[in-house]
């Protein structure tokens, strides 16, 4: 599938900041090849002040002739607990996620566009960083409280499957995804351990419902 330009640069047009960025989670992998666009779509969206854009790569395509380099379990079983949430078992790929509610299926530009919009300002102002120390304020809601480490940016080239001969390059690799404590929704402050070389880290507060993502909270750049 092939994304128009005119959804691109809808993407890549200045807005006004948020007082917390919106969330968009995009589940891809490296064998597929109806995810280099949606790839391509996510580079854009760093550009964004008022987004914070993540690359999860799942590893449910690595049987089809090519190991992705970034995918892993969690992320995999992350984007089929988001499919629960909803009473479905059926994943996606590429499948964005926004704020943690909403989804997206395929290369879609305009539909992500608009729901970005949508939840721009939704969380007001939950997180806010101090060098490596985040304070939570309260939201009387039960969640958790994340810190991803994520590469900038990265290009790979496909030998094998369906991208095979391709070199692509992803943005905001996730490598990391670790709970750093349970929310009751009372204010909170936490130290985020430093991300490795090379990585730069983001702080997610996001609901649970029922064991299952949720509603994201709150999001804070740290690097």
């Amino acid at each position: 599938m092939r994304l128009a330009a005119a959804a691109l640069t809808t993407l890549a047009l200045a807005v006004p900041v948020a007082a917390d960025p919106v969330v968009v989670e995009l589940y891809t992998s490296q064998g597929c090849s109806s995810c280099p666009p949606a790839d391509e779509m996510l580079g854009k969206l760093t550009q964004r002040d008022n987004v914070i854009a993540l690359s999860l790569h799942v590893d449910y395509w690595d049987w089809i002739g090519w190991k992705d380099t970034f995918a892993a379990p969690a992320f995999s079983e992350r984007q089929l607990r988001y499919a629960e949430a909803v009473g479905s078992n059926t994943r996606y790929t590429p499948q964005f996620v926004i704020g943690g509610i909403d989804r997206v299926a395929g290369p879609s530009g305009m539909e992500l566009s608009d729901l970005i919009q949508a939840h721009d300002g939704a969380t007001g102002d939950v997180l806010q960083a101090d060098g490596s120390d985040v304070r939570v304020a309260a939201t009387g809601t039960k969640g958790q409280l994340i810190a991803v480490t994520y590469l900038p940016e990265a290009t790979v080239g496909v030998l094998h499957g369906e991208n095979a001969g391709q070199s692509i390059t992803y943005h905001n690799v996730v490598r990391s995804w670790t709970v750093l404590q349970e929310l009751d929704g009372s204010v909170t402050t936490v130290r985020v351990p430093a991300a490795p070389d090379g990585e730069k880290r983001v702080v997610l507060a996001q609901a649970i419902v029922d064991g299952k993502p949720a509603t994201m909270l709150g999001a804070v750049k740290l690097d």
